[in-house]
């Protein structure tokens, strides 16, 4: 049985209406996915939130008495609460009150499949519990089920300080050793030139649909948001027979909690080591400007927004009216649609000609391995033998300063 759930959120005047009702569709988008039912909304204007309590005394009665009406069991904050709002509201409402940043970590719990995504998300949790231990007597101690309390808190988190700083030292020493290994398989792969490409987006945007399209793969895909937390890379051929990477990413997120972007800091290198980025947009999202513009600053942050890439309107299927496209060079798509695969990978081998050296060449039949090597690195547009000359011609692109590139100019 859900969860009943109350929102609460604080509109200040720096922000827009747009990005307040935006924010708070996400919340409850954020709820629903963690296994709540919003029974209702409340919303403040202020020109600062509470220190104390983050809404005034007027309407933490209001949502007190919409409690014990509806039999509410968790309140959920819009922003994140300070260590004392979390106390206080706690008490005042007398039913477990989290925030947005504690919610996401409680959906990465549920979500994270691998060993190292275990860790990333426990890390987080941890990190996040840590400064609101005081104050909260034996409430972390023994938590019980429901939303807020998954990962950690199955354990039986002790309230011991020492204890969880122990804790957050073991799993980055862990997290360090899978990082190296993370960093010598990339290592591998650069050595190897095969070409990385990397699907990013906002969460829900159908990453994982067109991930599986591509590569004839099973990963999961959910209507949900961060259906896939666990980065996935597999090996496809474009459409001229070259071999390429393709990795599906977790999905971006507005006000994506600080300790959370720095828990996947190895996951999310997959994204900045990438030669090509798809950048997928749900083209059928009302806020979808603000879902882009969300992406493009995190890949800022990551030092990736200089990275080629090629933005893709997905969802043509649901549209109610036109897109407009923000980004260029773009394809409009359904990642359901097999032709509009196909349209893709041709696309992809266009830009990336449009991109790459032009070569022509002959090669003689003993070097078949040459042969092959160009076959599986480059983009050959023609290939004939010749039986009077008794050697092949061949005309394609490659990539700038490969190791392929430099045996060619010896």
């Amino acid at each position: 049985m859900n969860e009943k759930v109350i929102i609460i959120a604080v509109k200040q005047p720096k922000q827009t209406n747009h990005h307040f009702e935006s924010s708070l569709a996400e919340l409850n988008s954020l709820s629903k996915t963690a296994g709540g039912d919003v029974i209702q909304i409340f919303t403040q204007n202020r020109d600062n939130i509470h220190p104390g309590t983050y809404i005034g005394s007027g309407k933490l009665e209001e949502v007190n008495a919409s409690i014990q009406e509806d039999q509410v069991d968790l309140v959920i904050a819009n922003d994140e609460l300070s260590p004392i709002q979390l106390r206080n509201m706690s008490q005042a409402f007398g039913v477990r009150t989290i925030d947005r940043s504690q919610l996401i970590l409680d959906i990465f719990a549920q979500r994270a499949r691998t060993k190292e995504g275990k860790l990333q998300v426990e890390l987080a949790q941890l990190e996040y519990l840590l400064p609101r231990l005081r104050g909260q007597g034996t409430a972390l101690s023994k938590l019980g089920g429901g939303i807020g309390t998954r990962g950690p808190g199955e354990t039986k988190l002790e309230t011991d300080q020492r204890h969880i700083r122990r804790r957050i030292h073991d799993i980055k020493q862990r997290l360090q050793t899978v990082a190296k290994q993370r960093e010598q398989y990339r290592k591998r792969r650069k050595t190897n030139d095969v070409l990385q490409i990397a699907i990013v987006g906002y969460t829900n945007a159908g990453k994982s649909t067109l991930f599986n399209q591509l590569t004839n793969s099973t990963s999961l895909e959910e209507d949900q948001l961060f259906a896939t937390l666990d980065p996935l890379t597999r090996q496809i051929q474009l459409p001229s027979g070259m071999n390429v990477l393709v990795t599906d990413t977790v999905g971006f997120l507005q006000d994506l909690p600080t300790s959370l972007i720095a828990a996947f800091k190895s996951t999310l290198e997959e994204v900045k080591e990438a030669n090509f980025l798809i950048h997928l947009v749900d083209g059928s999202h009302l806020d979808l400007n603000q879902q882009q513009d969300t992406v493009l600053q995190l890949l800022q942050e990551l030092q990736a927004d200089t990275i080629p890439m090629l933005t893709i309107y997905n969802k043509k299927d649901k549209w109610v009216q036109g897109v407009i496209p923000m980004n260029h060079p773009y394809m409009f798509m359904s990642a359901y649609q097999t032709e509009d695969v196909q349209q893709l990978l041709h696309k992809l081998e266009a830009l990336l000609k449009a991109d790459w050296s032009f070569y022509s060449l002959t090669l003689r039949p003993d070097q078949g391995k040459l042969l092959q090597q160009l076959e599986h690195e480059s983009i050959i547009e023609s290939k004939m033998f010749s039986e009077d000359e008794q050697v092949y011609k061949l005309n394609g692109y490659m990539r700038k300063g490969i190791a392929l590139n430099r045996l060619l100019e010896e």
